[in-house]
């Protein structure tokens, strides 16, 4: 299964593409401080390029967790929106997961630390190099829902994970 993970952000949005637990592609999509507007429309502009270049079967993409200061809140709204439509508007059915839920499921402990969270997705996918902070992130909630489908298929009928 080729899943495409994003990891939405105001000025640098995370994107993973990995086939089971293989890398395909990562990316630290880099908006810088421009007008919203744009950020937002590049960021739905290279989704979509990513997803015609890449064939993604299905999107995964972290819910947004409440900032201090609502103004961030809304931003990560927005970019979390343009990335969502990109997905959609490419058919692709889209699956959203907790920062918590991606915790658990690459470390086995909901309020691991970021560090320990990149540790496992460099370990489960064998990479080489560090890939970028927001891009570990993405491909985190791509290996979240591969690991979730995964034993998904192996329950019972009628007996699901979230």
């Amino acid at each position: 299964m080729r899943i495409l993970g994003i990891d939405p952000g105001s000025r640098i949005t995370g994107i993973g593409i990995i086939e089971n637990e293989t890398l395909i592609h990562a990316e630290n999509l880099k908006l810088g401080d421009g007008p919203m507007p744009e950020r937002l429309g590049r960021i739905c502009e290279s989704i979509a390029s990513l997803i015609e270049s890449h064939r993604p079967e299905v999107a995964a993409v972290e819910t947004i967790f409440l900032n201090r200061n609502p103004q961030v809140t809304i931003k990560l709204g927005q970019a979390r929106g343009a990335a969502v439509c990109a997905a959609v508007q490419a058919g692709l059915t889209v699956h959203e997961y907790a920062p918590r839920a991606v915790k658990q499921a690459l470390v086995g402990r909901g309020g691991a630390a970021k560090a320990q969270v990149q540790h496992m997705t460099r370990l489960l996918l064998s990479l080489k190099e560090d890939v970028g902070e927001d891009a570990s992130d993405a491909l985190a909630v791509a290996l979240c829902h591969y690991h979730t489908t995964q034993t998904n298929q192996r329950l019972p009928e009628g007996v699901r994970l979230r």
